[in-house]
């Protein structure tokens, strides 16, 4: 019958861990002699050496093929997005309500459109673009980066070219009575030209779908409700990192009930506006109303 193995007093372990890691018979430190451990030591740096020039290489080249000043692929980017200011959200749908008699509830949209507009400053955006004259009516074509900073030059759109919707003459935006502004803004899109590059600028064309006896008219600023075509095409923010969208505002007249629902839509010929899955492609669906 085969022996207990004798059961090892801790003393006994710890000088066997002891061994375990100096070992003076053999010269070996955790098993290994220092020879070895040179060796062993010298293959894994070379390992993660070639390793890392592999991942670096590798990410050299990728960033060598990609355009810092584009993305390669927009194949997603058809039209662009349009978006109203102010922009108070509620779950499913986009509704502008106030009510007249309540500072406090005109003066939240009030406030929206005055911090929207801070960067359309007069001052600030003149100052940017004093050297560098845009044509209106013409596209803004730039085959070199002939702007400081090895970039593009944008033309400014300035906050008085909202006319009375601009806040300058009225802060309160027309919100603390019947007549209320909104601003309509295109989203971005990188080489993007409206009406596939003809003379013709893309505007903003505003409907009423419901309520239109409470809409008494509708007031464009600029002229026309257009985006010239000087604000075309966009570069991308590092190309063109002062350019500023260019906006339309509509001024509301409501009267009667003072309730409507609108859809305001960038015409031109390649925007297209009726994508059921994508309701702010082209246009924007919002309602509008005034209480008391």
């Amino acid at each position: 019958m085969a022996t207990l193995k004798e059961k090892r007093t801790c003393g006994q372990r710890c000088e066997d861990f002891g061994r375990f890691v100096w070992n003076p018979d053999h010269g070996t430190f955790m098993g290994r002699t220092p020879v070895r451990w040179v060796y062993i030591s010298l293959y894994y740096v070379a390992f993660y050496v070639v390793m890392t020039a592999l991942f670096a290489l590798a990410i050299y080249v990728l960033m060598y093929t990609l355009d810092p000043y584009a993305p390669d692929y927009q194949d997603r980017l058809h039209s662009p997005g349009v978006m109203v200011w102010p922009d108070v959200y509620n779950e499913e749908d986009l509704e502008l309500v106030y009510n007249t008699s309540e500072k406090r509830s005109w003066t939240r949209m009030s406030r929206c459109l005055k911090d929207f507009l801070g960067p359309y400053n007069d001052t600030s955006q003149e100052h940017c673009h004093t050297m560098h004259r845009c044509t209106p009516g013409l596209y803004n074509l730039q085959t070199s980066f002939d702007a400081p900073g090895h970039t593009k030059w944008s033309c400014p759109f300035l906050q008085s070219m909202l006319g009375e919707c601009s806040g300058l003459d009225d802060p309160s935006f027309g919100y603390n009575g019947t007549n209320p502004c909104v601003i309509i803004k295109m989203n971005r899109i990188i080489n993007f030209l409206p009406n596939n590059g003809t003379d013709r600028p893309p505007y903003v064309n505003c409907t009423t779908l419901e309520g239109h006896e409470n809409v008494a008219g509708m007031t464009f600023f600029p002229i026309n409700g257009t985006f010239d075509l000087s604000y075309f095409p966009y570069y991308g923010k590092k190309a063109q990192p002062s350019y500023m969208n260019p906006l339309v505002a509509v001024k509301f007249h409501l009267v009667g009930q003072r309730s409507a629902k609108i859809q305001c839509r960038v015409v031109a010929r390649n925007i297209a506006y009726q994508n059921f899955y994508d309701p702010y492609e082209g246009k924007v669906i919002f309602k509008i109303e005034a209480t008391s």
